[in-house]
């Protein structure tokens, strides 16, 4: 692609998205400070309590995991926020990324569904429950594993007296902004030293057909799934060189035509998002993420995270195709 075809798509394709990201990056950030420097991480972490005691995790995880609910960037920031203070160590902070799998999940949930409910009906209800099935699995697999890789938390001492009660109802806001700002200063350029760069080359490399020679590469080699039907393979393909909708849009048309059932649509959605995963994480995840972490920790956590979502969907599609054979 020539430069001067790149430059009208500049401000719609780039620099307004960056902004944005940068934008959102920067309040999550300020959040998860505001948070720490309040002393809330306990009482946001109660949501999660019984599950970050039982997988020996830390409060940061638990605020972190609920907060994951809300905001994923702030989720993450806390996290990135202590393990460069050292308060969590490297193996509790990937453990904790993969925790928040679910509150995620939710996140994006009411989107999903009310995309695909329209498009193939019936079919929504059992793809959305085969997701979010596949959310409480990572969760709960993650949940044991920290069981055993963590070393246990001891309880925490709890203590009422008349201070913490005076503390409870003079809460120094003015100082904890203050705080607040000060660590955001120290942080914000060292995520945007690292965010933009690599936002640009992933615009670049979308643009110039890199992705699209990927995807096309994905799709054309589908004969290692023999039980696809040709229609199958056309929503498959469609959902890994086009968008999830695009592939969504044909299954309704085929549904309504009455020349796919429900099992078919299904497995055909879960094929085209196991295989649209890596270079989705590539083009979405990464510029985010890089910004949050170091980049070498970007990409760990990046990679984790695709490892166990997509044997989560691949063990939810197993069970699906067995069960309805």
């Amino acid at each position: 692609m020539l430069f001067a075809d790149i430059i009208p798509q500049l401000w719609p394709n780039l620099i307004w998205p960056l902004i944005r990201l940068i934008f959102f990056i920067s309040i999550g950030l300020i959040v998860a400070n505001l948070i720490e420097s309040l002393n809330w991480t306990n009482k946001i972490s109660a949501l999660a309590r019984p599950l970050i005691r039982f997988g020996n995790l830390s409060e940061t995880a638990g605020a972190s995991f609920s907060m994951a609910l809300f905001s994923g960037v702030s989720a993450n920031t806390m996290l990135s926020e202590a393990y460069e203070k050292k308060t969590i160590l490297k193996k509790e902070l990937i453990l904790a990324n993969l925790f928040n799998s679910l509150p995620t999940y939710f996140l994006h949930l009411p989107t999903v569904f009310f995309i695909t409910a329209p498009l193939i009906k019936g079919a929504a209800i059992i793809y959305v429950g085969l997701t979010f099935g596949a959310a409480i699995f990572r969760t709960v697999s993650i949940v044991i594993l920290s069981r055993f890789l963590l070393p246990a938390v001891p309880p925490p001492i709890t203590q009422h007296n008349e201070t913490d009660e005076h503390e409870k109802k003079n809460i120094d806001w003015g100082g904890a902004f203050k705080k607040s700002w000060k660590r955001f200063k120290k942080r914000i350029g060292k995520i945007i030293k690292y965010t933009v760069p690599i936002y640009i080359l992933v615009f670049l490399m979308h643009r110039s057909g890199i992705f699209a020679v990927l995807e096309s590469g994905m799709a054309e080699h589908l004969s290692f799934l023999p039980w696809l039907t040709p229609q199958s393979m056309g929503i498959v393909m469609l959902h890994i060189a086009a968008e999830f909708t695009a592939g969504l849009a044909v299954a309704g048309a085929l549904l309504q035509e009455g020349s796919m059932d429900y099992r078919e649509v299904v497995l055909a959605l879960l094929v085209g998002n196991v295989l649209s995963s890596p270079v989705r994480a590539i083009r979405h995840q990464l510029p985010y993420y890089a910004g949050i972490f170091r980049p070498k920790m970007a990409v760990e956590l990046i990679v984790y995270n695709q490892i166990f979502r997509v044997g989560s969907l691949i063990l939810m599609g197993c069970i699906y195709f067995v069960l309805t054979m």
